[in-house]
């Protein structure tokens, strides 16, 4: 009887136990159920981190320091100039020149924050919505660059230019932000009370020139264009609502103009990427040709809008579906389109995209005057008997181009240095190296492009 009583209330002891194991564990898991499901809320309530660093090869670190600039940054429009280069077809000379329009926007961002603080230590005024905007205005100069930059800027929407563009897609982005902009749109249009805001931002040593000659001349090689911002943007100082230099800075300055010179006539119009955009420029010209004759053409639908639609200015400033597609346009679209093209029926089309792909550019002949019209002529024959095509398409396979630039021009925006006595020079007159002449003296050249048989 004992033994029997003894086994019942172990059974008993047993099943107590295992209940209250069974119990525990059920605990376990509904605190660890309500332990997940409130990280889960707090990861998804919480607001992504803004305070972002990024690491440029030209100037280092680069701090974005509000919202406002990390949501322009992240902004679809923003983010499409990745896919833009810098320097449109340079890199067919200059292969290491594959740096972004992006990169630039950043960079040119940056020494606007340095210039900034650089003039509140010389005892300016600026708010910090002011430095906002100019920073906003930094990033956002260059957003309606189309593919390849500058070389089709023209090609693709006639009658208005890459700044009006930017302009159009700046008010977009604004009202996006509800206004934030506001004071970034008066400063880009000088329209801002400060113009030495504007100054900063699009002048004789705005925040773009200093950007994209150290940037340029670093991803392309070419030392020539190596500039000393850094110090030039210490010598910066304010009188009279204008931008000044130090005296002490002259020399910087003067190195300055020599770089942009430099840079100019040996990276921007160096005669072979001249050569490559010209012909980018005819196989543009073919195609919309073919798409004005309904001949059918491989596109992305970005670029099939602006190849079957004659695209001006009243156009982009009154249709939104302009403006949504040259939104989605970038290097890309025309590169696909082309090794495309290669085979196409059209022999001027698919010659020339089949030469572009391959780099076997036009041949190009500099000089001082135009090209001799009996020589032209003689090429159009070639070109005819060739390819066995009319005049008008053998005109495809050359070009002219006249381009021309000056160091400095005191009717855009003088460079004006401020000596300590408070007397005011422009650099022409306070320059003891550079003379007048040599600085506003505009260099003109004539290239002849055409296609080598």
């Amino acid at each position: 009887m004992n033994k029997i009583n003894l086994n019942y209330f172990t059974r008993q002891n047993q099943v107590g136990l295992s209940e209250l194991k069974s119990c525990q564990i059920r605990l376990i898991l509904l605190s660890l159920n309500s332990f997940l499901h409130s990280l889960h809320s707090d990861r998804t309530m919480k607001k992504p981190n803004k305070r972002k660093i990024i690491n440029d090869p030209v100037f280092g670190f680069i701090n974005i320091p509000n919202d406002l600039l990390y949501d322009i940054i992240q902004h679809p429009y923003f983010q499409r100039m990745s896919r833009i280069k810098q320097l449109g077809l340079s890199s067919i000379v200059y292969p290491g020149a594959q740096h972004t329009r992006l990169q630039h926007s950043l960079g040119a961002m940056f020494l606007m924050g340095e210039a900034i603080a650089q003039l509140r230590m010389e005892g300016h005024a600026i708010t910090s919505s002011e430095a906002e905007g100019a920073r906003a205005c930094m990033l956002l100069h260059d957003i309606g660059h189309g593919p390849f930059s500058h070389t089709l800027e023209h090609s693709l929407v006639s009658e208005i230019s890459h700044e009006e563009i930017s302009l159009i897609m700046m008010r977009k982005i604004n009202e996006e932000m509800d206004g934030k902009l506001d004071i970034a749109l008066d400063i880009f249009t000088n329209q801002y009370p400060k113009k030495f805001l504007h100054q900063l931002v699009s002048g004789q040593l705005d925040m773009d020139r200093l950007d994209y000659l150290s940037r340029d001349s670093f991803f392309s090689g070419v030392s020539e264009g190596i500039i000393g911002s850094a110090r030039i943007i210490k010598m910066l100082n304010i009188y009279n609502d204008q931008l000044v230099v130090e005296a002490k800075g002259i020399y910087s300055i003067e190195k300055f103009l020599v770089a942009r010179r430099l840079m100019y006539w040996q990276v921007y119009l160096h005669k072979t990427a001249v050569a490559a955009e010209k012909m980018l420029m005819n196989i543009l010209k073919r195609a919309k040709e073919l798409a004005g004759n309904n001949v059918e053409l491989f596109a992305s639908p970005a670029l099939n809008y602006f190849l079957y639609n004659e695209v001006n200015k009243q156009i982009f400033l009154n249709q939104q579906e302009a403006l949504e597609h040259f939104a989605l346009l970038d290097d890309s679209d025309l590169i696909c389109a082309i090794k495309v093209w290669s085979s196409h029926a059209d022999i001027v089309l698919s010659e020339l995209c089949r030469a572009f792909t391959n780099r076997q550019l036009f041949k190009v002949e500099v000089g001082t005057d135009l090209i001799d019209e009996s020589i032209r002529q003689q090429y159009l024959k070639q070109y005819q008997q060739y390819f066995g095509v009319s005049i008008s398409e053998a005109e495809y396979f050359m070009g002219d181009e006249t381009v021309s630039t000056d160091t400095y021009s005191a009717k855009d925006d003088n460079i004006n240095v401020l000596y300590k006595d408070g007397t005011i020079k422009d650099i022409a007159d306070a320059s003891d190296m550079l003379n007048i002449s040599v600085l506003t003296k505009k260099v003109e050249k004539h290239f002849f492009c055409y296609y080598r048989l």
